[in-house]
């Protein structure tokens, strides 16, 4: 009773309390494992109810986590495999079934399996893919499907053109393999996209007003400065911050521990003050989260925020938290060693290579060089 009270209102507290008794009083198991599965709704929502017990039962160590993030992402497959128009629907079906023993196989192996992510994108490209050659090559069969087909699809995005083509090759190949078609129509195409960086980034002016807003406006909303200071000012991307929590800041060295770096990350006098602005508003919340960043449908749980979440939280300022950080990578891998940078934030020293100075279109950085001065 006192978990779920310091959590919820007395209201769902006690609707809480009367579904236990409900389960506890049938014919099944009252194990913790049983009784998580049969708290568990139908649908995409295991419910408040369900989340409550599991993490009750989970952070004592009496119960295994519930899948129902394995649920969501094969819900989600389904629905991008449906999307499929019927007659190219099949191969993609079994594109599907076959990354999945993959993602299961890597799994057991030990090694590093695909995420859902990639998996659920991958299965969009091909739908898009399938749409496109039904509406606009009049093609109903993959063994139809040509070179120019793969280049016209290409083309209507072409930034996204080396994504694209890494799933279309991995799905010809295994089309060819079970003999949906003769010939791979993605082979000898090429990428053709420069190894540089590409992307977006603040003027100098528009650092300074970001800046200004997230320290100087009180009614900007916490999760927004910090997400905004930390992407501007050390470079954090949405994961680091959606990942971090109360134990990873060091309130006596005026740090934090982001992500996979090596190294504690030192604050600011700016930044430290936008962190305790976001703690404060944790604490206006009656949660037991460990996480620094708390919203209204993870306070009763340990779950962090939803990366959805994450994705609009600067929505307000206008800029998006990559292009924030990307700013801020660019500046610090042209007047710093690419190697330090890379060790001091975790990543692969290639990594960091595109944003040289060389690898970067000339007149981007130009106009960067211009603005700095």
């Amino acid at each position: 009773m006192a978990e779920v009270a310091a959590g919820h209102c007395v209201a769902r507290a006690c609707g809480f309390i009367t579904d236990l008794g409900r389960l506890l009083e049938d014919e099944h198991s009252n194990s913790p494992q049983a009784l998580l599965e049969r708290s568990r709704r139908p649908g995409r929502s295991m419910g408040s109810f369900a989340r409550a017990l599991e993490d009750f039962f989970t952070l004592r160590g009496l119960a295994l986590p519930s899948d129902q993030a394995e649920r969501l992402a094969a819900g989600r497959r389904h629905r991008r495999v449906e999307a499929v128009p019927e007659p190219l629907r099949q191969a993609v079906a079994a594109f599907d079934v076959f990354r999945m023993r993959a993602q299961d196989r890597a799994r057991r192996a030990g090694t590093r399996p695909r995420t859902n992510h990639t998996l659920e994108t991958a299965l969009a490209t091909l739908r898009d893919l399938a749409v496109f050659l039904i509406n606009e090559r009049v093609k109903d069969g993959w063994s139809l499907v040509d070179v120019h087909d793969i280049e016209a699809f290409l083309a209507v995005l072409p930034r996204a053109r080396k994504r694209r083509l890494t799933v279309l090759r991995q799905f010809f190949r295994f089309a060819r393999a079970q003999k949906l078609l003769l010939v791979d129509p993605t082979r000898g195409l090429a990428a053709k996209e420069a190894s540089g960086f590409r992307g977006q980034t603040l003027t100098l002016d528009q650092q300074r007003e970001l800046f200004r807003r997230w320290t100087a406006e009180d009614l900007v909303h916490p999760h927004e400065a910090l997400v905004g200071m930390l992407a501007l000012l050390h470079g954090a991307s949405s994961s680091e911050v959606r990942l971090l929590q109360i134990t990873d800041v060091d309130r006596l060295a005026q740090s934090i521990r982001l992500g996979k770096r090596p190294h504690p990350v030192p604050l600011d006098p700016a930044s430290w003050t936008v962190l305790q602005r976001c703690l404060d508003h944790r604490n206006g919340w009656p949660t037991e989260n460990p996480h620094v960043m708390v919203t209204k449908g993870t306070k009763a749980g340990r779950s962090p925020a939803s990366t959805a979440y994450l994705s609009h939280v600067l929505d307000d300022c206008g800029f998006p938290p990559r292009m924030i950080r990307s700013t801020r990578l660019l500046d610090l891998v042209n007047t710093m060693d690419p190697k330090l940078v890379a060790a001091a934030f975790g990543m692969d020293p290639q990594a960091t290579l595109i944003y040289l100075s060389d690898r970067i279109d000339e007149t981007r950085l130009s106009q960067w060089e211009t603005e700095r001065g």
